[in-house]
């Protein structure tokens, strides 16, 4: 099998599982137990914290340890809002790109139907980027946050998240992120970002699923989704996952040590554009979707006109290559992406599209393979629908 669909979820890595194991078995203490058990809990716990400050380049207590990316959206986009409007009632607007995940634009419209927020949705243009520009004529002075994600799950676009929390800065608003899919690709250096709050999700880096964080500049007031014995800091109750936040951290140790070699980032996205120059050479008509230079180096996105992107699925999962439609979020659904809509492809043209998304270990041998199967699942499809 040629597994190409990373974005959707990554294989645990073997030194992550051996990291968390102690914490599944013998010390099994509870974090805020007073005792020896709970004791190597808590200190495993402000290890962990300590290591996702380093890879965020922030203060641990900026760290809140979350059940994965959704949740770590859902408490910034809605605790931050609910904080802000608390505190001035005319804080009652959000604004979001077009493109956004569905954990970022569901908590919004939730802000929508039960707490009388207004959404804003900023346009992308036709490669999914959110231009400064654009941005600044959606915000206004009830604006209580904007979130606009790092890099899209779907089509890979990178937004330049730096320009784009300064206009947010400029007019006095917090800024979020949503980082799951940059996370072990691009910085997530929150300084340089200027983002006052970011989402990242293990499962994405080589940890098991259920394990995120959301880092929170000092000062930004949130109100707490979850609520309980205080934990985390009062942001989010409930005993900690002592085992998933070591995993978490290190993944993103495991990320960092790739990088001091031959940047792991570049070599990957030499190997992706070689996949997408030999898709679009046996693929007449082949669409490449997203922005074709400030990409993720894992992601390739293509529309197939004169196909359905459920068919070239099948024949290709035939022919031992895994990828995906578009979001795993979105699974179950026939409708047309979102996410290609609001580029301004057309219905018809956008369920035609399928998503290849590489981890750290693809080669170029695979590549090879599964871009010569996608000329020949295509072209298989086409002669049998007789386009």
């Amino acid at each position: 099998m040629i597994f190409l669909d990373a974005a959707a979820t990554t294989p645990v890595r073997r030194e992550v599982l051996e990291a968390m194991w102690p914490y599944l078995t013998g010390e099994f203490g509870n974090p805020s137990s007073h005792h020896t058990l709970g004791e190597a809990a808590a200190n495993a716990l402000a290890d962990a914290r300590a290591t996702v400050a380093r890879s965020l380049a922030c203060r641990p207590g900026e760290v809140t340890f979350t059940s994965g990316g959704t949740e770590a959206d859902n408490l910034a986009v809605k605790g931050i809002s609910l904080a802000r409007q608390a505190a001035d009632p005319r804080y009652n607007r959000v604004a979001i790109s077009a493109i956004e995940h569905p954990a970022v634009e569901e908590s919004a419209r939730y802000l929508e139907r039960f707490h009388g927020f207004i959404v804003d949705v900023v346009p992308v243009n036709r490669y999914g980027q959110v231009t400064p520009e654009a941005l600044a004529e959606v915000v206004r002075p009830e604006t209580a946050l904007v979130s606009v994600m790092y890099a899209n799950n779907e089509i890979g676009t990178i937004q330049p998240v730096a320009a784009l929390a300064a206009v947010a800065h400029h007019h006095g608003i917090p800024f979020h992120t949503d980082a799951v899919q940059a996370a072990g690709w691009l910085s997530l250096d929150t300084k340089t970002l200027r983002v006052d709050a970011l989402s990242i999700s293990g499962h994405k880096l080589g940890a098991p699923k259920g394990n995120g964080a959301l880092y929170l500049r000092s000062r930004t007031r949130v109100e707490p989704l979850v609520h309980g014995g205080g934990q985390e800091r009062g942001r989010r109750s409930g005993t900690e996952n002592v085992a998933g936040a070591v995993a978490l951290a290190k993944a993103l140790t495991l990320v960092g040590a790739a990088e001091q070699g031959e940047p792991l980032a570049a070599k990957v996205a030499g190997l992706r554009d070689q996949f997408i120059k030999t898709v679009l050479a046996l693929v007449p008509g082949a669409i490449l979707t997203g922005h074709p230079g400030e990409r993720l180096p894992s992601i390739a996105s293509f529309c197939f006109p004169g196909t359905s992107g459920e068919s070239v699925l099948l024949e290709l999962e035939r022919q031992g290559v895994v990828c995906s439609s578009g979001s795993a979020c979105a699974a179950g659904s026939d409708a047309a992406s979102p996410v290609l809509l609001a580029l301004g492809i057309e219905a018809e043209v956008a369920q035609t599209a399928v998503r290849f998304s590489f981890d750290s270990t693809v080669g170029s041998a695979e590549l090879e393979e599964a871009a010569a199967a996608v000329g020949a699942a295509v072209g298989n499809i086409r002669s049998l629908s007789g386009r």
